[in-house]
C-alpha cells in the first residue's frame, strides 16, 4: 500500500451530514462530499491486510484496497476503472448499500474500518463530474435477442452486461418508469433519482431498449416473449409482502404496507400528482411503524418530512446490543443497534420485544394500535416467544405502515403462467448457471434468492448475464 502506517496515524471519519433541523424540510440527498485531501487520506488508512477480509465481506468482490491505494495516490480514473471492473453501479451502493466490506475490514476489529462505502461514493461522483463514465458500445452483434424482466439493480446489471456482450437486450418494467424498487421504494433523500437516469441514458447509448409499462403476465402474455426472444431472464424482485394478520387489521381505513407509502412519496417528488381517494400521507398524525430495518427507517425519514405528528417504530425482536463482541462476529455482519440518519431526525420512540394485538378505531378509521411486549426464550434450541404477564399497552395510531419484510416473488400472472418451479416460494435456479426449470428461462436477484440487499442484486445480475451468454455463445467473456 502507499502508506503504510496511515491506519496508525489518521482515525476513521464519516462523511459528513446536514443538520436533521435543515434536511428535513426536503427530500434531497443531504450528505455533504468531503475534499479530495480527506479522501486520499482516508484511503492511505487502508492496511496491507495480506488476506483483505472486506473481500469476503463484499458479494460484487469488488477490488477495495486498490481503489482505496489509487485514492490515496490521486489517481481516480485508476480508482474509477478498478470500482467498475466488478460493479455496474457503484452510484447505488455508495448510497444505498449497508456496507458489510466496512464490517469485515481488518480495522474493524478497533471499531475504525476505513470509510470504504464514502471512498466508493466519491470515485463514481467524481467520474460522473469528469466526464469519465461513458457508453461501452460492444464492437460486434451477436443477432441473439434476450429479454430481461423487472428493471431493479439485478435486471439493469444483467441487461448492461449481456449488451456490452453483443446481444440485443430489451427490458421490461411493469411500472411507468424504470428502476423498480430502486425508484419507487427508496426514498429519494437516500438516494436521487438522476443517479438512475444517467444509466438508463449510458444503457441506452449502449444498445439496451427499455419498456415501461409492460407488465408481463398481466398485460403482455409471458409466452409471447418467451417466442420471441432466445433467452428471457426473470429478475422480478421479491414483492409478496409480509401481511399484519391481527385483528382490525381490514376493518380501518389506515393501515398500510410501507411500500405503498413510500412509492407515492416518491412520485410525487417525481411530479405526479396522487389521488386524494388513494393518497397516504402522514401529515398531522399519529404514526406507527411495524418493522425495525431499513424499510422502517425509510417510512420514519419520509413520515417526518411529511410533518407526522408523532412517529414511533415497533419491533418484535429484543433490542441488540449497542456493541457486538468482535471475536464472536468478526468479519461477519453483527448484530446490533442500528441508528439511522432517520432515527435521528425525530422518532419519539423504539419499541422492542413487542407484537402487535389489534387496531381499533372509530367511524371506519383507525385510532389506535394494541401491543402487549414479549420475552424470547431458548427450548430444544429453538427461539419461542411468550406475552408478558400484564404488559399490554396502546398507542394514538393515525396510521399503521407494515415494513415486515417480504416474503416471496408475487406468484400470480408470470410466474404462473410460464410454470416456473420454485423452492421455498422463491424461482428455483442454480447458483452457477442461474436457469429455470423452463428452457432458456434464467433468473436471477430478490426473487431467485429471496429478499436481499441491493449488492447482492447487482451480483446475481452480473453473474446471470455471463451464464446466459455462456448459454448462447457456448462461451463467454464477460466476468462472473
Amino acid at each position: 500500500m502507499g502508506k503504510p502506517t496511515g491506519f496508525m496515524e489518521l482515525e476513521r471519519t464519516e462523511r459528513h451530514t446536514a443538520l436533521p433541523s435543515d434536511r428535513i424540510q426536503h427530500y434531497r440527498e443531504f450528505t455533504l462530499s468531503p475534499s479530495d485531501t480527506e479522501l486520499a487520506e482516508q484511503g492511505s488508512r487502508c492496511m496491507d491486510c495480506g488476506i483483505p477480509f472486506c473481500h469476503q465481506g463484499c458479494p460484487v468482490n469488488n477490488i477495495i484496497p486498490d481503489w482505496n491505494d489509487s485514492v490515496y495516490q490521486g489517481d481516480w480514473q485508476q480508482a474509477l476503472e478498478t470500482l467498475h471492473s466488478t460493479n455496474n453501479f457503484p452510484e447505488f451502493t455508495g448510497r444505498i448499500c449497508p456496507a458489510p466490506c466496512e464490517a469485515a475490514c481488518t480495522l474493524n476489529l478497533q471499531d475504525q474500518p476505513v470509510t470504504i462505502k464514502s471512498i466508493e461514493c466519491a470515485i463514481i461522483d467524481k467520474g460522473w463530474t469528469m466526464g469519465w463514465v461513458k457508453p461501452q458500445i460492444p464492437k460486434k452483434h451477436t443477432g441473439k435477442r434476450v429479454a430481461v424482466i423487472g428493471s431493479g439493480p439485478s435486471g439493469l446489471a444483467c441487461a448492461q452486461q449481456l449488451a456490452r456482450a453483443g446481444h440485443e437486450v430489451v427490458v421490461y418494467e411493469k411500472n411507468d418508469r424504470i428502476g423498480g424498487l430502486l425508484r419507487y421504494g427508496i426514498p429519494d433523500f437516500k438516494m436521487e433519482k438522476v443517479h438512475i437516469d444517467r444509466r438508463i441514458a449510458q444503457m441506452q447509448a449502449e444498445g439496451v431498449s427499455f419498456r415501461p409499462n409492460s407488465h408481463i403476465g398481466t398485460d403482455i402474455s409471458a409466452q409471447k416473449i418467451l417466442a420471441d426472444y432466445d433467452a428471457v431472464v426473470l429478475a422480478v424482485g421479491s414483492e409478496q409482502p409480509r401481511d399484519l394478520e391481527v385483528v382490525g387489521r381490514n376493518d380501518y381505513q389506515g393501515v398500510y404496507f410501507a411500500m405503498d407509502f413510500l412509492r407515492q412519496q416518491n412520485k410525487r417528488n417525481a411530479g405526479d400528482t396522487i389521488a386524494e381517494d388513494i393518497a397516504i400521507t402522514a401529515t398531522d398524525k399519529h404514526v406507527v411503524v411495524i418493522g425495525g430495518g431499513d424499510t422502517g427507517s425509510d417510512c420514519i425519514g419520509t413520515s417526518i418530512r411529511q410533518g407526522a405528528a408523532s412517529v414511533v417504530q415497533l419491533e418484535i425482536m429484543p433490542q441488540p446490543p449497542e456493541k457486538e463482541n468482535k471475536s464472536l462476529t468478526w468479519p461477519l455482519w453483527p448484530n446490533k443497534l442500528r441508528t439511522t440518519s432517520s432515527h435521528n431526525e425525530g422518532i419519539k420512540k423504539r419499541y422492542w420485544s413487542v407484537n402487535t394485538k389489534s387496531v381499533t378505531g372509530k367511524e371506519g378509521k383507525i385510532t389506535h394500535l394494541n401491543a402487549v411486549e414479549v420475552e424470547w426464550k431458548q427450548e430444544n434450541g429453538q427461539w419461542k416467544m411468550s406475552e408478558k404477564p400484564d404488559s399490554a399497552f396502546t398507542l394514538d395510531a393515525d396510521i399503521v405502515l407494515i415494513a415486515t419484510g417480504f416474503v416471496h416473488p408475487v406468484h400470480e400472472g408470470l410466474l404462473q403462467e410460464l410454470g416456473v418451479e420454485l423452492e421455498r416460494n422463491n424461482i428455483k435456479a442454480t447458483d452457477k448457471q442461474y436457469r429455470t426449470s423452463i428452457d432458456k428461462v434464467f433468473a436471477a436477484g430478490d426473487g431467485r434468492r429471496g429478499q436481499s440487499l441491493v449488492v447482492w442484486a447487482i451480483r446475481e445480475g452480473r453473474q446471470a448475464a455471463r451464464a446466459v451468454d455462456e448459454f448462447l455463445m457456448g462461451t463467454s467473456e464477460l466476468p462472473r
